[in-house]
């Protein structure tokens, strides 16, 4: 693929992926945290990508404005076995395939500290440092403390949400300066591609509202790549934001082309292609999007952040119920029958 396509998407930011997808955001979902308010994050397309029980997440991130470093926090599903540059063309070819998304997210990294989270991954692409981290909310929050990074009021509430199902998260860190030193223009981005093993996709959706006030919309879009069509949990619809603006079988032509990109060798020969746009009220984005690849049509309740881990689905008692007066039924009708026959039983003859 030339280079012009490459960099027809060229106002996609730097980012990173969340996980397991099937080749959609996977990390279309971060929170943007920072030493100050001077920087905004724009328009972020992401893939979630999913295939052979790895979720690929790759994601980028649009900034305007402010100097120094900031950074956001993902929530992760799993342990990543891999996390490296995204390749030049990937998400500007998705958007080429369908239409324009939106997304946030970002993080950061450094050495830990008492009472922090644990460093299990550290990785530097180009103006971006990405760690990923492992332990429970408040360790979690005291590593980006300790690292200079204001959290907003909401995020006990949020990292605890997440810690509950996954005690994974990915800290990504950009550092402007250091991206201006690089030559790298407001609005160019570096792609994170993160490789995920876990046994069906996730993509965190909360984590999109932390810190939004509660007049703001969350924007955002998510590429799924999946080797069947997906159960998703919410339903795309009106009430819940989601769209689902895109659901077909990807095109050779995609697909050659995505294989074509850096570290892309994974996408498979056929695959079906899922773009759902997220356009919400920020307080009513109180879920993530829980994904069934494997065709079982059963996305996890809890993945998606609707019931808490070990909750056991309340019965529904109405089958029971049928059973109960069906039972009722006929021993109410044997019995009857039963008087009746003797009741009305001919006289017996004597011999």
């Amino acid at each position: 693929m030339s280079r012009s396509i490459s960099r027809a998407g060229a106002a996609l930011g730097a980012a990173m992926v969340v996980m397991a997808l099937s080749v959609a955001p996977a990390f279309a979902c971060g929170g943007l945290i920072g030493p100050n308010g001077a920087v905004n994050l724009l328009r972020t397309t992401t893939l979630a990508g999913y295939h052979d029980g790895e979720e690929h997440y790759i994601t980028a991130f649009q900034f305007a404005g402010g100097g120094g470093s900031f950074g956001s926090l993902t929530p992760l599903p799993g342990i990543p076995s891999k996390v490296e540059k995204g390749g030049d063309w990937t998400l500007q070819r998705l958007i080429q395939e369908t239409e324009p998304l939106r997304d946030v997210f970002l993080a950061e990294a450094a050495a830990p500290a008492a009472g922090s989270a644990e460093e299990l991954m550290k990785v530097r692409i180009d103006a971006l440092d990405v760690t990923v981290l492992r332990g429970g909310p408040d360790e979690v929050g005291q590593w980006a403390t300790d690292h200079g990074f204001r959290l907003p009021p909401d995020s006990p509430e949020v990292l605890d949400f997440y810690a509950a199902r996954s005690p994974i998260f990915l800290a990504a860190v950009f550092d402007a300066d250091a991206a201006t030193n690089r030559g790298q223009a407001i609005g160019d981005g570096t792609p994170v591609h993160i490789t995920i093993p876990t046994g069906n996709p996730w993509v965190p959706l909360r984590i999109l509202a932390l810190g939004k006030t509660a007049n703001e919309r969350v924007e955002a879009a998510v590429y799924l790549l999946t080797d069947r069509v997906p159960a998703l949990l919410p339903a795309p619809d009106a009430s819940s934001g989601l769209v689902l603006d895109h659901s077909a079988a990807a095109s050779d032509s995609l697909l050659a082309d995505l294989r074509s990109d850096r570290g892309m060798d994974w996408v498979p020969g056929s695959a079906w292609l899922s773009k759902v746009r997220i356009d919400a009220a920020a307080p009513l984005l109180g879920f993530d999007l829980a994904i069934d690849a494997s065709g079982a049509g059963q996305p996890s309740r809890v993945m998606a952040g609707l019931d808490l881990p070990g909750t056991i689905a309340a019965p529904d008692r109405t089958s029971d119920l049928i059973r109960i007066l069906i039972a009722v039924a006929f021993t109410v009708g044997g019995i009857g029958g039963i008087v009746v026959l003797l009741r009305y039983r001919p006289p017996m003859r004597a011999a």
